[in-house]
């Protein structure tokens, strides 16, 4: 097929379909790319078949196991997650668990995995399943995505792998994967593109195998047809038909607009110690890192006579000026580049709270200060 053909107008029709999303219609699509889209079931699943990855999710249905570790993952490496799904389930083993968790411990087991409105959103979203649900997680994507915290990835997984529905379910491996088997030049950050995306997928997902058959897709853009760099094709089952591969556009695909550039703030933090304990205060219950302990900053980066004036406006004198340290945290809209002063104070007064080093264990304070962490705690535990 030459690569012209590609880019015929597709042919879109609806047809009823009762397994689909409840009282609506289904898009198909006749074009040449759907095509090469409905033609990657078959040796992606023999591919799935031989070289999945092994999980500590995977080989269950169980939807309480496939939503939390889907979460989890959004915007954080499979590496770094496991450890944090394995100690998750130890502790909250189930809906009526995480339902009934205390947000102090919630936010501990999520401490280190950032963007914590995820953690609050599983604990609001099990709350529902337990109240509205008698504890039973809905069967359908459509009652899925009701769900604080469930948009139309996850819902696809749960609904697809959990309970075997005709689903897809999309996320940037995904696009990735079907941009480029079927050369689909859309910017996919554009919401009307990606829901085409998600159409197409959906008419791709074969019926019998719907959540092995999304899992593959995560599987391959995740091992072979890789970000950045160049994708391992001589490894890719779907390399026979890739339209992106025969034209030599693979590193081209998926189309994707810049991203304004992250905006810079600069502040000054201080680690205050007095007898054993360190001064945290909590930050406001909505906006960024919304209710997790921190230590006192101010904006700017202050030179050490600046970061006095701070400490007497705050009731406090310095004792002994023991380190400045330098730390860098990357948000995705902001990059906080921060001077940070260890050392200890005379008296515990301003309006902190003073914790000692037992105390930092349960109390959650976000990566983003985990620099500032480790140093508090190895001073402590040096102290004692």
């Amino acid at each position: 097929m030459a690569a012209a053909g590609f880019f015929a107008p597709a042919a879109v029709t609806r047809e009823s379909e009762e397994n689909r999303l409840m009282n609506t219609d289904r898009i198909t699509y006749t074009d040449p790319q759907q095509t090469l889209l409905d033609a990657m079931a078959e040796p992606l699943l023999a591919w799935y078949d031989a070289h999945k990855r092994t999980l500590p999710w995977r080989g269950t249905r169980d939807p309480y196991k496939i939503w939390v570790s889907e979460i989890m993952l959004q915007q954080t490496r499979v590496a770094a997650v496991i450890p944090y799904y394995q100690r998750w389930m130890a502790e909250l083993p189930d809906v009526a668990a995480l339902a009934a968790v205390e947000e102090e411990k919630l936010l501990k087991l999520w401490e280190g995995l950032g963007y914590y409105s995820r953690a609050r959103n599983l604990k609001k979203a099990a709350g529902v399943i337990m109240e509205q649900h008698g504890g039973q997680f809905p069967h359908h994507y459509a009652e899925l995505l009701k769900l604080p915290g469930i948009g139309e990835y996850t819902a696809g997984a749960i609904a697809s792998i959990a309970f075997g529905e005709r689903v897809s379910a999309v996320d940037g491996n995904v696009l990735r994967v079907a941009t480029r088997t079927a050369l689909l030049e859309g910017d996919i950050m554009d919401t009307r593109f990606r829901r085409e995306m998600r159409q197409r997928m959906d008419q791709a997902t074969p019926a019998d195998r719907p959540g092995d058959f999304n899992q593959a897709l995560m599987d391959l853009g995740a091992t072979v047809c890789l970000p950045g760099g160049a994708p391992l094709c001589d490894a890719c089952p779907l390399a026979g038909f890739c339209a992106a591969h025969a034209a030599g556009r693979e590193q081209s695909l998926p189309v994707k607009r810049k991203k304004a550039p992250r905006r810079l703030e600069e502040m000054t933090v201080f680690l205050l110690l007095h007898q054993g304990r360190v001064a945290l205060r909590k930050r406001p219950d909505t906006g960024l890192l919304a209710g997790l302990w921190e230590f006192p900053h101010v904006p700017g980066a202050l030179d050490e006579a600046g970061a006095g004036a701070v400490l007497a406006s705050w009731g406090l004198r310095p004792l002994e000026w023991r380190q400045k340290i330098e730390a860098k945290h990357i948000f995705t809209h902001v990059e906080w580049h921060m001077t940070g002063y260890l050392l200890e104070v005379r008296q515990a007064a301003g309006d902190f709270t003073w914790a000692a080093g037992a105390d930092l264990e349960v109390m959650a304070v976000p990566s983003a200060f985990g620099k500032y962490l480790d140093e508090v705690r190895h001073t402590l535990e040096n102290a004692t």
